[in-house]
């Protein structure tokens, strides 16, 4: 029996400040994170988490104020002393911006530095042609500019969540050969940063996903875990001592490659094989039902429950079984599940994945506790949108830091 209360309680690295003057910067972000970590705060308590001395953290915050990053909030009275006035940040203090190039949809959107998503463009197409995405991209970062109006000033970068090889599985998608080729000499991000004069980051789609849970979903409480987000096909990401793990080329928990069991002299199959949202639109396809019902609440309908119980039923075994190995491994705290599809179809996933992970022995390995992640169809692009964010205003832009417990 694997102890879930352990598992799930954070023991992740305090933000901490420094007294020195020429740290005054890196004082303001590790101010911001624990605002953003912790919800509003007065004054005394941004100290006592940053550990900064009572007056350097006033003075930082004054500074905030005055920048419009952070706002007051009315006088809360406590159980004894004077009423406090809680900090919080402000929505309106900056913004970024996220794109998400899929092999289905583009997605534009902006966040504001609260980091809700406040302003949304979408493009549906059947597979990815540069030759239409990129004006496109260029139309809507002008549309979602005019939505933000006055507050377009206070944009401060642009992330970009893609796939590394948006060309690539090209069958799968039915697209023309040199329409796919033609990704493989595009650098999306600098393509993009031609576009702005803003600067561009840029992750792996699934990366970026990982990157939005981390932040504002299942992460925060985690500390080692095995995300997957199912798409058109299926990836994820890899967060290690409460750090995103990008490996050696960015590529680290590409789940979707990972071999399936196989009959003898065949080629075994890739996971995106058989728990890919592809896979079940083609099979809702077949039965003459919309293949996009795959990614909405149609797919858990009375007339295509029958073909999405076929998909979970080939679906679900997949997903144990590379979790099993996962586990073995990198001894995961937990294992997320997200996704494009609706909330509902996710929860099923988790469910029955989960009942043929009761199945296992799991001498010599501790189980990781299986969950459904929080961000839902959004997390690419608002992972891409967090990119930016963290790179301005984060202590440090490696980690997404998280909180200690109290």
């Amino acid at each position: 029996m694997y102890d879930m209360s352990s598992a799930l309680t954070s023991t992740l690295t305090r933000p901490v400040g420094s007294n020195h003057i020429g740290m005054r910067q890196f004082n303001e972000r590790i101010v911001l994170q624990a605002i953003r970590l912790h919800g509003a705060l007065p004054k005394a308590d941004v100290a006592r988490l940053t550990r900064l001395s009572t007056q350097t953290a006033s003075v930082i915050i004054n500074g905030l104020l005055g920048d419009g990053l952070v706002v007051k909030q009315e006088r809360v009275r406590g159980r004894i002393g004077q009423p406090s006035v809680p900090i919080a940040l402000n929505p309106d203090g900056a913004f970024t911006l996220g794109i998400k190039v899929g092999r289905r949809s583009l997605d534009v959107l902006a966040m504001d530095f609260a980091g809700q998503v406040r302003y949304r463009e979408v493009l549906s197409y059947e597979y990815p042609d540069p030759d239409i995405i990129f004006p496109a991209i260029e139309h809507k970062l002008a549309l979602v500019d005019a939505q933000l109006g006055k507050l377009a000033n206070r944009l401060v970068g642009v992330g970009v969540a893609a796939p590394l090889w948006l060309g690539g599985w090209r069958d799968f998608l039915g697209a023309p050969t040199n329409v796919m080729d033609a990704w493989n000499e595009i650098d999306i991000r600098c393509r993009i940063q031609t576009m702005t004069s803003l600067p561009v980051e840029f992750a792996k789609d699934t990366t970026a996903a990982c990157v939005a849970e981390l932040v504002a979903g299942q992460g925060r409480r985690l500390r080692n875990y095995l995300y997957r987000f199912i798409g058109t096909f299926i990836g994820g990401g890899l967060v290690i001592d409460g750090h995103l793990y990008p490996g050696s080329t960015g590529n680290a928990g590409a789940v979707g490659s990972l071999p399936l069991r196989s009959e003898e002299g065949k080629e075994p199959p890739q996971l995106l094989h058989k728990a890919s949202g592809f896979v079940l639109e083609q099979i809702l396809k077949q039965y003459g039902h919309a293949p996009a019902a795959a990614h909405d609440e149609r797919a858990m309908s009375k007339p295509m429950e029958k073909q999405t119980t076929a998909w979970l039923k080939e679906a679900c075994p997949a997903l144990a079984l590379t979790i099993t190995s996962a586990t073995a491994l990198l001894d995961l705290d937990a294992v997320v599940v997200d996704g494009s599809m609706h909330r509902s179809l996710i929860d099923r996933i988790v469910g029955e994945t989960a009942g043929v992970l009761d199945s296992y022995s799991w001498e010599g390995l501790t189980r990781p506790h299986l969950l459904a992640g929080t961000i839902g169809a959004d997390a690419r692009a608002m992972g891409g949108a967090l990119l930016p964010l963290y790179a301005h205003f984060a202590p440090n832009r490696e980690l997404f830091l998280k909180t200690e417990a109290a």
